[in-house]
């Protein structure tokens, strides 16, 4: 596909619909994390309390349980995809401007209930935002898809996150500051409310039974389908090892300040992989999905290298600029091909479901491996530990090139 009819889909109504959406999806996320956490914080709760309130994230780990639901049944308004997310976005909308109302060291737990209700319909709202996404991009479009999609999410992380943070400091306070967030799910609501529905009608599964039975019995029909589920494991298993104490590797590791750690570790590395996730899905309308996976796989794994050549390296500036930048553009290079793998894995009737199943075990390794990675650290030092991410990435790239002929033409139109 030539370059001016990759940057046609551009002009989609359901890649625009897909980058507003992405937006809402992502928005919540840090309310009840990481800016949570920050006004806990603030208002000097004790650090016992603060630990407890991470558990509130759960219901992001086991959205899969109730994704069925969200197959079987229909809203009576705007249709099975759109009905659920806009029921979500509003219902969020009130549930952040509830936690706004609040005052951590008056009401800490009625507090965390409520950020606890956020994160389930945040988590509800990624289940069927996914589905949507899913149903209405046709095949060209899923790169551009995947990458427009994972754009919206971190620059709504970035607001929710980061400016949320500054706006709650400098600005309006932390009450009001969880009411602005809650005006901001306006632009969900806004753009579910226009987006297109999916141009394939799909009837939804006839009994609540089958739309837990049937998701399942039809994907284990498909050949190989245990060496896909491995594959998803796999795939981003290297990066996730390499990623979990990144953090940790530049401050202690290396010598570098917090402040230094913000400005290029995550500010750069947001912006490294939002480029990286553009250029994955403009390169994939080229490439296919098969040889997308594969070469920005190799450069995901390679790239864990560079932290190597840190380790040995000491406090070297430009050597963290060039590390951090190139570990995130070709991560986000992987997450676009990746997210384009998990769509084209779906089968339209239970896409909330099986997306819900497939998201879930690729997050296995993303929240499994902190452990695993600072007990390697203990054992061998950083730059064997780098060395060894590279070793890791490498079963999950000979497993897809031993797939090669069943992913080449993708598994489902």
């Amino acid at each position: 596909m030539s370059a001016s009819p990759y940057l046609e889909i551009f002009r989609s109504r359901r890649i625009a619909a897909v980058l507003l959406l992405g937006f809402a999806s992502g928005l919540p996320l840090a309310l009840t994390a990481g800016t949570l956490q920050a006004w806990l914080a603030v208002e000097n709760v004790d650090i016992k309390t603060i630990g407890l309130f991470t558990l509130v994230g759960q219901p992001y780990t086991y959205k899969f349980l109730w994704a069925p639901l969200m197959d079987r049944f229909t809203p009576p308004f705007l249709g099975r995809r759109r009905g659920w997310m806009i029921l979500t976005q509003f219902t969020l909308l009130g549930a952040i401007a509830l936690m706004g109302t609040m005052d951590p060291r008056e009401s800490p737990w009625l507090l965390a209930l409520l950020a606890l209700g956020v994160a389930f319909l945040s988590a509800s709202q990624d289940v069927v935002f996914d589905a949507y996404r899913t149903d209405v991009l046709r095949e060209a479009e899923r790169g551009a898809g995947a990458a427009i999609s994972v754009l919206g999410y971190r620059v709504a992380m970035l607001v929710s996150g980061g400016g949320a943070l500054i706006v709650a400091d400098q600005f309006l306070g932390w009450n009001a500051m969880y009411f602005l967030m809650a005006a901001l799910m306006v632009i969900g609501i806004a753009t579910t409310w226009f987006a297109p529905e999916p141009e394939e009608t799909v009837r939804a599964p006839e009994t609540l039974s089958r739309a837990i039975s049937e998701p399942l019995g039809e994907f284990f029909a498909r050949e190989g389908a245990w060496l896909l589920l491995l594959l998803i494991v796999l795939y981003k298993l290297g990066d996730a090892f390499a990623g979990s104490l990144t953090t940790a590797f530049l401050i202690q590791g290396s010598g570098f300040s917090a402040t230094d750690v913000g400005a290029i570790n995550k500010a750069l590395g947001l912006a490294a992989t939002i480029v990286g996730a553009l250029l994955g899905g403009a390169w994939m309308a080229q490439l296919g999905l098969y040889r997308s996976l594969f070469w920005f796989g190799v450069l995901q794994a390679v790239t864990n290298l560079g932290f190597m050549l840190l380790a040995m390296a000491g406090k070297n500036y430009p050597l963290m600029v060039t590390v951090v930048a190139a570990e995130n553009l070709c991560g986000g290079m992987g997450t676009a091909a990746f997210v384009a793998l998990l769509m084209s894995l779906c089968d339209k009737r239970f896409s909330a479901t099986q997306y819900a199943l497939l998201s879930a075990l690729a997050a296995v390794g993303r929240v499994y491996v902190g452990p695993a990675s600072g007990v390697l650290v203990s054992a061998v030092g950083w730059t064997p530990f780098f060395f060894l991410t590279f070793l890791i990435a490498l079963p999950g790239i000979f497993l897809l090139w031993l797939m090669r002929a069943q992913l080449a033409p993708a598994p489902r139109a």
